[in-house]
């Protein structure tokens, strides 16, 4: 038994088909989905998506949103996403370099909006790095 899975972002789907497990990166830790699960409706952090099919892993870097569990499909709607496999790692690894840069500008107790701007192109970074490993 397999699980329907779409992955859409504002300007675009970016995944649609079969899984037969799928790991969300919810923010308040990794939901396993296999077929059959409760329903939920969870907040996805930036962080990878991975999906299983045929004994192969697939993984999607997320930036933000929410996913919608209810039995055999999961429906993950965010900002934007990036299948790992489509992922210049030396653009990332470039964009981690940049915003470990800008972050470094400012003091550490500093609590500014640019600071977390700056905090989070570093996960946004990070995750798309992990996703083009995998």
């Amino acid at each position: 038994m397999a699980i329907s899975l779409k992955v859409l972002a504002p300007n675009q789907n970016v995944y649609e088909g079969d899984a037969e497990e799928v790991i969300l990166p919810s923010t308040t830790g990794q939901i396993g989905v296999l077929p059959g699960h409760i329903s939920l409706v969870t907040a996805i952090d930036i962080g990878v998506l991975r999906l299983r099919m045929n004994s192969k892993w697939k993984s999607i870097a997320l930036m933000g949103g929410f996913a919608e569990i209810e039995s055999d499909e999961v429906i993950v709607l965010v900002n934007s996403a990036e299948i790992g496999s489509e992922i210049n790692i030396q653009n990332a690894e470039d964009a981690l370099k940049k915003a470990k840069s800008a972050i470094s500008k400012f003091p550490e107790n500093e609590k500014s909006s640019e600071k977390i701007k700056a905090l989070n192109e570093i996960s946004k970074a990070e995750a798309r790095i992990q996703a083009s490993k995998n």
